[in-house]
């Protein structure tokens, strides 16, 4: 049957259900269990033995099974699924009525006791119903689900009560951000929310998103991070805040970007980025083994170590993964030709550090697999950083890169506001020479470091990409409710 042929037999059996007086899409039924509850408390029963106390559920009816004066029903709400057993013995008319107009997606409110049938299944033993709700169009069949990808993205509804699988990634989700705010607030860090519509868009070097204010008559962004606020704090004195934060940038998608994400900040006055690399090491161990009960998982076939981390400067993994000893004293021409023959398109107002950062993304970062951290990154693509002492040409920045991604990255954070000035009036020239993925000059945030701000350690960390981890799934679409998808044809 055609996808229209069964909504209209259904919006039939809707309008028969309305004649018999059923008071459909009500919200008037209380519950007083849930099926898990129903789980926990009856599984020790014996078959045949059952429990004649009334209790009222509500949920969704996921499929029907007709054996004459006998039905079975799966039955599915917030906390699990179980089985319904309906007779004609104890519904009578209803009896009947259920097979007649309730349907596979339909939402109901059950009043029963509690029967395990004679092959062990525990189930409600259904003394009366309602439908609360009509499903007007046909679910995926059982044995199939929704297994189409880019349905199970657009109709995520679907996807979360058809495959387990996908509940289960997101019950993560939420679980692993509770256990990361757990962990700083028990550290006396403070929660913070800063602006997401932002005028001068800063923190990270992205191309942003922007829209118009009518009443203010000026062009806003949505951030790309939320950095230069959150130092803002720590120049007014709040010495350890953090922010979970939604973020936006305009720039392509893939299996490890999508437009909006999620991210963590974290701040701390009188740091640097050594105190940073403890901070996430600590931080991931901490819900690891609260979610894994180990600091080992598999990820897409391979087993990555969380008890251990390693740690390599930039140009030292340079020459150890890719073969490539490269330093700043060599001529830019030199670093080009180099670069250009692994494949890499230079521009011509690209830096030295830049034509190495691209270099090590592509040679470098898919080899790393266990939890490493990357020290030492070139100033040229570290605007926001306190320049290295042992080599003005480096920062005190790291990223730990697990399962050849980025996971986190940290900076020692510049507060001489003199130096990063001419960082901002550095980005300004690329940004006349055509590079797009830029720190725009933000005179606020200058202005609010000439009043001081402390040695400050700043962390940032992905959290789709360590649900990713966490869940084992390749794509960052599995681990988002509502990835960004192209409009439907």
């Amino acid at each position: 049957m055609k996808k229209t042929e069964e909504k209209l037999t259904r919006l039939e059996k809707l309008e028969k259900l309305r004649e018999q007086g059923e008071a459909v899409f009500s919200n008037s039924f209380v519950r007083n269990r849930l099926a898990k509850d129903i789980r926990d408390d009856y599984s020790h029963l014996e078959p045949g033995e059952r429990v004649e106390e009334e209790f009222l559920l509500a949920g969704r009816v996921m499929g029907i099974r007709d054996h004459g004066k006998i039905a079975f029903a799966d039955f599915r709400d917030g906390s699990g699924k179980i089985q319904l057993y309906l007779t004609h013995q104890n519904l009578g008319e209803k009896y009947q009525r259920f097979l007649d107009y309730v349907d596979t997606g339909d939402i109901i409110g059950i009043k029963g006791g509690v029967l395990k049938t004679r092959r062990g299944e525990l189930s409600l033993e259904v003394k009366d119903f309602r439908v609360l709700a009509k499903s007007l169009l046909p679910w995926p069949e059982k044995w199939h689900g929704l297994r189409d990808v880019e349905a199970r993205y657009r109709q995520r509804y679907l996807d979360l009560v058809v495959n387990p699988s996908a509940r289960q990634i997101f019950d993560l989700r939420t679980k692993v951000i509770k256990l990361i705010r757990e962990f700083l607030d028990e550290r006396d860090f403070q929660e913070v929310e800063t602006p997401i519509l932002q005028p001068v868009p800063g923190g990270a070097l992205a191309k942003p998103f922007s829209t118009y204010h009518r009443a203010l008559g000026i062009e806003l962004y949505l951030r790309i991070a939320p950095e230069l606020y959150l130092k803002r704090l720590i120049i007014g004195g709040l010495e350890k805040v953090y922010e979970l934060n939604r973020s936006f940038r305009n720039e392509g998608i893939s299996i490890k970007h999508n437009p909006e994400f999620t991210m963590l900040e974290v701040y701390q006055a009188y740091a640097d980025y050594r105190d940073m690399m403890e901070l996430v090491k600590e931080m991931l161990q901490y819900v690891l083994k609260k979610t894994k009960a180990s600091l080992k998982i598999s990820y897409q076939g391979q087993e990555i170590d969380f008890s251990q981390f390693s740690k390599i400067t930039y140009l030292e993994a340079l020459k150890k993964y890719a073969g490539i000893e490269v330093n700043f004293n060599m001529k830019w021409s030199e670093l080009k030709d180099l670069a250009e023959s692994e494949g890499i398109d230079v521009k011509n107002y690209w830096g030295k550090g830049k034509i190495i950062a691209e270099m090590f993304e592509k040679l470098v970062e898919p080899k790393l697999i266990q939890p490493t951290f990357i020290l030492d990154y070139p100033k040229e693509i570290s605007p926001l950083a306190r320049t290295h002492p042992e080599n003005p040409e480096l920062t005190e920045r790291f990223e730990l890169i697990v399962a050849g991604r980025e996971l986190a990255n940290a900076f020692s954070e510049l507060n001489d506001p003199l130096e990063q000035k001419e960082r901002f009036e550095e980005q300004a020239k690329l940004k006349q020479e055509g590079e797009e993925e830029i720190q725009l000059y933000d005179q606020d945030f200058l202005r609010a470091l000439e009043y001081g701000m402390p040695p400050t350690g700043g962390l940032g960390l992905g959290i789709d990409r360590l649900i990713m981890l966490l869940s084992d799934v390749y794509s960052i679409r599995e681990v988002l409710l509502f990835p960004q998808l192209r409009p439907e044809e």
